[in-house]
């Protein structure tokens, strides 16, 4: 008979890989949705020759990885050439650890550690993935991959900035820097979702999410008009792979934060869906709904890089530091005083 403690730890490695799996399956058919999205826009056909409708293409590309030779370049620093992959691919992982994905299932609730600093824990995790590229960077010795590491590094700790910033009017609000209150917070009425609640504090993450996933607009750490692949030029084969699953990886991550932030969560008051579950087809339910936010998130953001046009660095630096961090400041103190005003 397992004791409490044995129950409570079998439940919560079951969750992590059931999670991980799930991340894994989503990064591969998130590659295909981008494919099929940007063939759609530019009016051309996609994958569509590898199962039905191209539905196998990621096998295909897996297979072909794995059968790439694996060529290390004699003049890397090969302990940080191996290490930075890692590196890049760790954090999406980390941080689904703390995401409510659901309410509950037999009892067991939808999350695999509920943290009561679950945003300070996300924050503690999010800069392994600057390491990773500056370490890619620096490990290359050449000086295209060592200026989209540094490039890399720039940006990501310059939007960290705006991303704090925009999340703290959101813990004032609720109180709490647990994620599962604060979607329990979002809960109560459609009006208490945070997105309507804290608009300008949305904008602001969703701006700093692009940025901190290296997504176009905001993709210079591996502009190939400019440094022919960024950080990432002399990997290839699986290291390579796991850049690139890395990207997508991360993308889905926060976009599973933004919808535990700011949507709602699994939560959905308008048809009374904003109570825990009480059987296992609403649990169910729930999980899907929580899905079916973040694949329209990342749907969006897909979409997103075949619209808009790259920024400068300059652009993208100014941006942020005299636009967007003064903006975020403001919005701060704003919800501040207000709240202050109400006490």
């Amino acid at each position: 008979m397992l004791t409490p403690l044995e129950w409570f730890l079998l439940g919560s490695g079951v969750k992590a890989v059931l999670a991980i799996l799930a991340l894994l399956f989503l990064v591969a058919y998130t590659v295909v949705a981008e494919r099929r999205i940007s063939a759609w826009i530019q009016d051309r056909v996609g994958p569509n020759r590898v199962g039905p409708w191209g539905l196998l293409q990621p096998m295909a590309d897996g297979v072909k990885v794995f059968l790439k030779e694996d060529y290390v370049p004699a003049p890397v620093r090969k302990a940080y050439y191996w290490l930075a992959p890692g590196l890049v691919m760790l954090p999406a992982m980390l941080t689904l650890a703390v995401i409510p994905f659901g309410s509950r299932l037999s009892h067991q609730g939808m999350v695999i550690a509920d943290l009561n600093v679950g945003i300070l824990y996300v924050f503690g995790v999010a800069p392994l993935t600057v390491y990773g590229l500056l370490l890619a960077g620096y490990a290359a010795r050449s000086k295209y991959p060592f200026l989209g590491g540094l490039r890399a590094g720039a940006q990501l700790i310059s939007y960290s900035v705006v991303m704090g910033l925009a999340l703290v009017p959101v813990v004032l609000l609720v109180g709490d820097l647990n994620l599962s209150r604060i979607v329990a917070y979002q809960a109560a009425s459609g009006s208490h979702w945070l997105i309507f609640r804290a608009p300008v504090s949305f904008v602001l993450f969703i701006v700093a999410a692009f940025a901190e996933t290296n997504r176009t607009p905001f993709d210079l750490p591996e502009a190939e008009h400019e440094l022919v692949g960024g950080y990432n030029t002399e990997y290839g084969a699986l290291k390579f792979a796991l850049f690139f699953m890395g990207e997508y990886a991360n993308l889905i991550a926060i976009s599973t934060l933004t919808v535990t932030l700011f949507l709602g969560g699994w939560t959905l008051p308008w048809l009374g869906l904003n109570h825990p579950a009480s059987n296992l087809g609403v649990g169910l339910f729930h999980i899907g709904l929580f899905l079916g936010k973040t694949v329209a998130i990342v749907g969006a953001v897909l979409w997103v890089r075949w619209m808009l046009p790259r920024f400068r660095f300059d652009q993208l630096m100014d941006l942020g530091w005299r636009r967007l961090i003064p903006a975020g400041l403001a919005n701060l103190l704003g919800y501040a005083w207000v709240l202050w005003m109400r006490v």
